[in-house]
């Protein structure tokens, strides 16, 4: 099921892999109007964006992935904001070392408390005191401190990822930048990626290499002014394909049908009988005999449906894997029917 798309005021949203910015929402007329940075502005319906094959809303990039493209630094954050990490890293490292700034030689007055002391207790023991610790806490304050849902498992996440800098790995993703983007691909560069997407349906399966280099011949091609230099690497096109166009783990046969259909249902309105048929092939779930005394074998049933009205116009049954006679005959029926039986 396609996600519901957000086209309020304000909205961002990607086509093409373009960002436009939802600017005014004229629901008089039935359309909106898109924005770009740049200042490029463009007035489209909103039955063009429900049914564009590319267009969905651009949600903020997650924790995970801030923190896999850009570190968070104490720099990132206000004075508020680090005294927040600071206090949160503080509770993580008592839970893992018993000691709120990690080592013995910086205890604080009255550490090891006894149910954090390390000689009696381990990591997990420590770790389920402190999650019901901060559990017993006021929610209110808990939440202002940044103490709120700290279970086990966030002690242990946080306390694994935060060995360099503990209070940087405490601090809220919210608070921290998010990730630039790929700001290397440029409109030249989108023009060669989408260029190479398009002659790569037309060709057997190849390799993220030499889609690379099919890039680098199209800008040299196409944009002969165009800085060498500026050109994305393999690690960046490698980031940036899956991200437009989705997991690459289908064969060619299966992938060139999806994107043809794609781009069908994005213009075809279906509103008569016999405008639009699917053909569809699957194994017949009861098996059959080709005469009474043959052993029963299985059967593939190649279907043509009509999807106005919902109806059957032709099927054809094939004792092995059908092929395009198959395919043709059935096609065929469809064009031309059987005359009508006697009564």
């Amino acid at each position: 099921m396609k996600p519901v798309l957000d086209i309020s005021a304000g909205a961002k949203l990607l086509i093409n892999g373009l960002d436009w910015m939802v600017e005014e929402i004229r629901p008089q007329a039935g359309t909106v109007v898109l924005a770009r940075n740049g200042g490029q502005s463009e007035v489209r319906s909103v039955r063009w964006l429900m049914h564009h094959p590319d267009c969905r809303s651009a949600k903020a990039p997650s924790v995970k992935e801030r923190a896999a493209c850009q570190p968070a630094v104490r720099e990132d954050l206000t004075d508020a904001q680090l005294q927040q990490a600071r206090l949160r890293a503080e509770h993580v490292l008592e839970a893992e070392t018993g000691y709120r700034l990690r080592q013995v030689s910086r205890a604080l007055p009255g550490e090891p408390r006894p149910a954090y002391d390390p000689e009696r207790t381990t990591v997990t023991e420590r770790c389920r005191t402190k999650a019901a610790e901060l559990a017993a806490m006021d929610p209110a304050g808990a939440a202002m401190l940044g103490l709120a849902h700290m279970s086990v498992r966030t002690l242990r996440r946080l306390a694994a990822q935060s060995r360099e800098n503990v209070v940087a790995g405490c601090a809220d993703g919210r608070c921290t930048r998010e990730s630039g983007g790929h700001p290397s691909v440029t409109e030249e560069i989108r023009e060669a990626i989408f260029a190479v997407r398009q002659e790569c349906l037309r060709r057997s399966r190849i390799s993220m290499r030499a889609r690379h280099r099919l890039m680098h011949q199209y800008v040299r091609e196409r944009f002969p002014d165009f800085p060498e230099e500026k050109i994305p690497s393999y690690f960046t096109l490698r980031k940036v394909w899956p991200e437009w166009f989705g997991p690459d783990g289908a064969r060619q046969r299966y992938v060139r049908p999806a994107e043809a259909a794609k781009d069908a249902s994005a213009r075809v309105g279906v509103h008569r009988p016999g405008q639009v048929v699917a053909l569809d092939t699957t194994t017949l779930p009861v098996k059959v005999r080709e005469a009474v005394f043959d052993e029963p074998v299985s059967v593939m049933l190649t279907l043509a449906l009509d999807l106005y009205a919902h109806s059957i116009v032709a099927f054809r049954l094939t004792m092995v894997a059908d092929t395009a006679v198959d395919v043709a005959m059935l096609l065929r029926d469809v064009m031309m029917p059987l005359p009508m039986r006697e009564g």
